[in-house]
């Protein structure tokens, strides 16, 4: 072959790649097919396809905070000299390091910056802040915020939403949002702004909680991927929690942070489409998630 048929076709191939390589990223995303089953017990996870009013991807998972083997931990933190709170992780990082049953990204933090696929902050290992309250195994090590609501767990892992954003004595867990969606079973006026994110289409993540405490819904929404989840605006993911029975619910931080990540055989298994830098299924590394232990199915057979 001439040396210059051997450049162009070397040329063409590297320009090549990185679509070959995004196109697999397209395909390895869950399928845009309804699911449902149990985990594990006490929790069950359910996929839900929507077209109307968009292309959209639900994951909502169902967790029965009494069932036997269900506790809950939250990223453990500790302020350094450089006034840093946390080291960064990925979800999935998150969920092996403490061999976890059940994980998604928790608390908006700071500083954050994604320039392009490799210049971005924090990478994993980078320090990072949390914003509003944070506790894990009864230390808090990010302090209460106003306007700043946070999903507090006492020792029994029983859940409340507190919008003053300071937890109760006694919280062993706890991860702040950013508003309260739902209070005693009623939509919260958020005062939206135009043009702002929480009135267009964004990917979502949310917890909601029933009136004891006892039942926890995890929901994230996929997003930024058209024709396959363009995301929903803020009064959209409301509804859907208040559809589900949400007797209070929190907004936790979404966008290219959300992820839901669970270890079937003990393998780590992403449930839902992450998208960081601008790639699917990449997952952002996050200062701070929130973790559910949990006992095998039973077999009856």
């Amino acid at each position: 072959m001439h040396p210059k048929q051997i450049l162009k076709a070397t040329t063409t191939c590297l320009l090549a790649l990185p679509l070959v390589l995004y196109s697999g990223l397209h395909l390895s995303r869950p399928p845009r097919t309804p699911q449902q089953r149990t985990l594990f017990q006490g929790i069950i996870y359910r996929r839900e396809v929507r077209d109307l009013p968009r292309p959209l991807v639900l994951h909502i998972v169902t967790i029965d905070l009494t069932a036997p083997g269900v506790r809950v931990l939250v990223t453990p933190g500790k302020a350094t000299p450089d006034n840093t709170e946390v080291q960064a992780r990925t979800t999935t990082e998150f969920l092996r390091e403490f061999q976890l049953q059940l994980a998604i990204n928790g608390s908006f933090f700071y500083p954050f910056r994604e320039i392009s696929p490799w210049n971005y902050y924090p990478k994993s290992g980078d320090r990072a802040n949390v914003v509003g309250q944070a506790i894990a195994n009864g230390t808090s090590y990010s302090p209460p915020q106003p306007n700043w609501p946070v999903l507090c767990f006492n020792a029994n892992s029983r859940a409340q939403i507190e919008s003053s954003g300071d937890c109760p004595q006694g919280t062993v867990q706890a991860v702040a949002g950013n508003s309260v969606l739902i209070e005693r079973g009623n939509p919260v006026g958020l005062n939206l702004d135009a043009g702002k994110s929480e009135d267009k289409p964004y990917p979502r993540v949310a917890v909601g909680t029933d009136a004891e405490g006892q039942k926890l819904w995890l929901m994230v929404i996929d997003g930024k991927q058209p024709l396959y989840s363009e995301g929903a605006t803020i009064p959209e993911l409301t509804t859907m929690l208040r559809e589900l029975g949400a007797d209070s619910a929190l907004n936790l931080d979404g966008g290219g942070s959300k992820t839901l990540v669970t270890a079937i055989s003990k393998q780590p298994t992403v449930l839902n489409a992450p998208i960081h830098t601008k790639l699917p299924m990449r997952q952002r590394p996050v200062a701070n998630q929130l973790g559910f232990y949990a006992l095998p199915i039973m077999d009856n057979g």
